[in-house]
């Protein structure tokens, strides 16, 4: 009597069949959203690694120099009569020792000073000789823009 009625046979075949289903698409809005959020951390601490040893700068109407592949090494002259490689203080007397070791593990032998626009001249030279004798005969001298020519007008090249 009741063999011809099954219930739930068919239903729940359809069921599994369902889950078992692969997904077949990727969903990359989480890998979107992560890459921006990296992508916004990095533009606001990239200005920040530079290295910012306060000076000032003197200014002239030269322009900037083309960047270079490998971090340029920095050495400062502080109006207090400091100096500092990169952003570590280092003795006179140690200058040129410090700056042969960091000759021999560079690639490039092009160096910045930075001398603050106080520093007397003669001591500036006296940096540059020893910069001279550790290796380093490729001196950039870093100014700030926007200073006089020689002709005494005043040429701003910021906005070239």
């Amino acid at each position: 009597m009741g063999g011809g009625v099954v219930k739930g046979g068919g239903g729940g075949r359809r069921r599994g069949r369902s889950r078992a289903a692969p997904m077949s698409e990727i969903n990359v809005t989480p890998f979107v959203d992560v890459m921006l959020v990296l992508l916004i951390i990095f533009m606001v601490a990239a200005p920040m690694l530079t290295v910012g040893v306060p000076v000032e700068l003197p200014r002239t109407s030269a322009g900037a120099l083309p960047s270079e592949q490998e971090e340029p090494l920095s050495v400062t002259l502080t109006a207090d009569g400091r100096i500092l490689i990169q952003t570590t203080e280092v003795q006179g007397g140690n200058l040129i020792g410090q700056l042969r070791a960091i000759a021999a593990e560079r690639t490039d032998n092009k160096v910045f000073l930075r001398a603050d626009g106080a520093i007397p001249y003669e001591r500036v030279v006296q940096v540059m000789g020893a910069l001279n004798s550790g290796g380093f005969n490729n001196i950039g001298l870093v100014t700030d823009t926007g200073g006089p020519t020689l002709d005494g007008t005043l040429n701003d090249r910021a906005g070239q």
